[in-house]
């Protein structure tokens, strides 16, 4: 990788700038446990995560689609005959999840506010426009961006319009995010570098199988912090 011609930097959002999936996990326990009646934890789980995906394509991604696929999970593992005060209890759930303030990760601002000073900064990342943008907004850090991308996902096709219209070439762009699957494969399938932060919790969705994942061509670091190491600064 070579680092000196990036001139714009993107980072994810979720699970990247601050927690996410966890709170995801919390709802789906609290989900479980209003029709542990009708199925196990475990099942129902699957069963959700089935829905899930099988939904990315008409609701995309973020909170809503969780809640549209919750009721229609809650339909399946009830044989229709859950009710309105269950239905209800599942919208009241998704609300407190959307109206939760998340978490920054440690030294997230800091690390911005050194780069901003050399590199043009952009958010890249997938999910409900709203509910995005009230997470930017809350966040405090949406000063430090140039520009937001809201994606409707992250595949090779939607970065290369990315960085068209950023009118960049790949080696003039680095990836800063937590999944292999969104963050690093695509980026570096258009020759462009990546830099990944795991996090411990990850949507199965974004799992990769092993062999898929390259030895070399990207970064991993354990934390934003050593961002700032790896680009000289």
């Amino acid at each position: 990788m070579d680092l000196t011609k990036i001139r714009v930097i993107g980072f994810d959002a979720d699970d990247t700038l601050w927690i996410n999936e966890p709170y995801y996990r919390e709802t789906e326990k609290k989900f479980c446990e209003l029709f542990c009646d009708f199925a196990s934890e475990n099942l129902i789980n699957n069963k959700l995560l089935e829905i899930e995906i099988q939904n990315i394509e008409l609701y995309g991604f973020g909170t809503k689609a969780f809640m549209l696929s919750l009721i229609e999970t809650a339909l399946e593992i009830t044989g229709n005959k859950i009710t309105q005060k269950q239905i209800g209890e599942i919208i009241r759930l998704g609300k407190e999840q959307i109206q939760r303030k998340n978490e920054i990760f440690p030294d997230t601002e800091t690390v911005l506010k050194e780069l901003s000073g050399k590199y043009r900064l952009i958010v890249a990342t997938k999910g409900d426009l709203l509910d995005q943008e009230r997470k930017l907004k809350n966040s405090g850090l949406l000063k430090y961006f140039h520009h937001i991308e809201i994606m409707s996902n992250k595949n090779t096709e939607n970065y290369n319009q990315l960085l068209q219209h950023l009118d960049i070439q790949p080696v003039e762009f680095l990836m800063i995010g937590n999944s292999i699957k969104s963050d690093i494969l695509p980026v570096l399938e258009l020759g462009a570098n990546a830099i990944h932060i795991p996090f411990h919790t990850t949507w199965v969705y974004e799992d990769v199988v092993e062999d898929k994942i390259p030895d070399s061509n990207y970064i991993m670091v354990g934390s934003i912090r050593e961002v700032l190491k790896i680009l000289n600064i």
